[in-house]
């Protein structure tokens, strides 16, 4: 069976255009952009990154899903899992009729020819993939740019035998899709570090402080099958899950490239070592827009808006956290009263529940300050809703 694969839309765009416009643009975010992104309203003053919210990526992957259930009416039209971590826009895609994979109700084993099975913006497992292709339903492919970059290079990794190193989530689709990429040929290999602790932890294996035994112990569900360390971290080259923070990735970076440096010599770096930048520019302009917003004005505090599941959203409120309190808020009932707000706390480790924070957490007098910045998977309404309900909150205030 033949499969057909849309990669570039499905020349519906237009059609679609007021949908979209209906289901995600904010009147008062266009009006607060036009005001130098500012918003004041009582005591309160806003103040909106310069950058945030649907990247390009995101913004085209919805966009094709609205072309594909307009493009195929007649037709059960799939999704392999959530198109974007953003709970809002998942909700308007199941409620226009389109199935998710993911659900414990579905299976990809249901798929059949006559469906439309849409890959998300992280992309899906070659495994995945190849089962879908088999099947010979139609495909829309959503892939980031971004995401297909970094898979081109882990590639070239494989082929030349070097181990992939990616800096990212284990459970994250857009990782696993990596990984599935870094094998791709008999000498292909991948290991997925979290953090700075993990980096810590490989490099002290590299340099010959820690065993193997400890080292498998670590990473025991976070390398490819048959991984072998004495053999696999001979030679490597670093990547990134697209959405991590940036300046982390790169003090990774240095401190496996400094590893290698110690184990085999300087003058043989390039021999163990390779790198390149995998952060999607969306994201790094999201990071740099927060990073000035904290740098150019006073703020009381910050709000962070995007799913609990979204890594670049939970980078930006690690970001902010370290300079002022930060509410990582999914939606705009989590800002329930100034002294009850629902919100996942920075220091969460995993994609838990939000939780209840009683303690007043809003001055209830005087003027106050507040930064806002959303993750690429944010919508503008829903960012516009958050402004409103901070203004109901706190903008009519006493003074």
């Amino acid at each position: 069976m033949s499969t057909t694969i849309f990669r570039k839309g499905l020349n519906l765009k237009n059609v679609v255009a007021d949908e979209l416009a209906r289901d995600y643009h904010s009147q008062l975010i266009e009006q607060i952009r036009s005001n130098d992104y500012a918003h004041r309203a009582g005591r309160l003053t806003v103040r909106l990154a310069k950058e945030f919210g649907f990247c390009y990526g995101v913004d085209r992957a919805v966009d094709y899903a609205y072309q594909t259930k307009r493009k195929f009416p007649e037709k059960m039209v799939y999704l392999t899992g959530e198109i974007i971590h953003n709970p809002h826009v998942n909700k308007q895609l199941r409620s226009a009729g389109i199935r998710f994979l993911s659900d414990v109700s579905e299976n990809i084993t249901n798929v059949t020819e006559n469906d439309v099975v849409i890959l998300p913006a992280f992309g899906v497992t070659i495994a995945s993939l190849e089962q879908l292709t088999r099947c010979g339903c139609t495909l829309v492919d959503t892939t980031c740019g971004s995401v297909l970059n970094v898979w081109k290079n882990v590639r070239q990794y494989a082929r030349d035998g070097y181990t992939a190193v990616i800096h990212g989530k284990v459970k994250h689709e857009e990782t696993q899709a990596t990984a599935s990429q870094a094998i791709t040929t008999s000498k292909g290999r991948y290991l997925i570090i979290l953090d700075r602790n993990e980096a810590t932890e490989l490099c002290r294996y590299i340099t010959g402080s820690i065993s193997k035994t400890a080292f498998n112990s670590r990473f025991e569900h976070a390398y490819s099958e048959e991984f072998d360390p004495s053999r696999d971290l001979e030679r490597v080259g670093l990547a990134n899950q697209t959405t991590m923070l940036m300046s982390e990735s790169l003090a990774i970076g240095e401190m496996v490239r400094q590893a290698m440096i110690e184990r085999y010599g300087e003058a043989n770096i390039d021999e163990h070592y390779r790198s390149f930048d995998t952060i999607c520019s969306a994201t790094q302009d999201r990071q740099d827009a927060v990073e000035h917003l904290l740098r150019s004005y006073p703020l009381d505090l910050s709000i962070v808006i995007g799913g609990y599941n979204s890594s670049n959203t939970r980078n930006l409120a690690r970001m902010c956290s370290g300079r002022v309190p930060t509410y990582h808020i999914a939606e705009p009932d989590c800002l329930i009263s100034n002294s009850s707000v629902i919100h996942l706390p920075v220091s969460e480790t995993t994609t838990g529940a939000p939780s209840k924070n009683t303690e007043p957490w809003l001055p209830s007098r005087g003027p106050i300050t507040i930064g806002v910045t959303a993750g690429a998977s944010t919508p503008d309404n829903i960012v516009g809703q958050v402004i409103n309900r901070l203004v109901e909150i706190a903008g009519t205030d006493a003074q």
